[in-house]
């Protein structure tokens, strides 16, 4: 499915063709990126093991959590684990670029991905800080939600490597993306 424009308008869309095709495929593991939970909300109750992959702290001002305490308690509550870590192609690169100028690898792989969509980058990039996290399982396939900023546009059925071995990461099936971003 390609929708015509990114963005949250495609939310909904996205998490009924995610969740079909995870039941087709017998995939148990969905990771979503979502910052407010409004996103991994749409998973909730499905049958599926639900990991949700934030913004690290600090993303938006120093020392900021953009997910707040209740909503993190609500998921929780509801059986979906939280991640909130350094991005996968971040981190230190980043640090380096802001510091010294230049384009470091990380930044190169993800510009790469990008040529496909800014949801194909993130899925990507949550699938495999969800399997170094240990909350998803090793050599599964899994289906992984992103978007082009708030929402979700994106769906790809992936099985992620642990980052020392981020080539070995194989994207099965793009669900779903925007054709314009």
């Amino acid at each position: 499915m390609y929708w015509e424009q990114k963005g949250p308008a495609n939310t909904e869309a996205v998490a009924k063709l995610a969740i079909q095709r995870a039941k087709e495929l017998k995939i148990k593991h969905i990771v979503v990126a979502s910052n407010s939970g409004a996103t991994v909300e749409h998973f909730l109750n499905q049958g599926l093991e639900v990991v949700c992959v934030t913004h690290h702290v600090g993303f938006t001002a120093p020392g900021e959590d953009e997910m707040p305490a209740a909503t993190r308690q609500k998921l929780s509550d509801n059986g979906v684990r939280v991640l909130t870590t350094t991005h996968l192609m971040a981190g230190l690169d980043r640090a380096l670029r802001g510091k010294f100028g230049g384009v470091y690898p990380s930044e190169i792989i993800a510009q790469t991905l990008r040529m496909l969509g800014q949801g194909v980058k993130v899925c990507t990039e949550i699938s495999g800080m969800a399997l170094d996290a240990g909350m998803i399982p090793y050599g599964e396939e899994v289906v992984a939600v992103a978007g082009s900023g708030t929402g979700a546009d994106t769906a790809l059925v992936i099985t992620p490597a642990h980052s020392k071995s981020f080539f070995d990461t194989k994207i099965k099936e793009i669900i779903c993306k925007p054709r314009e971003f």
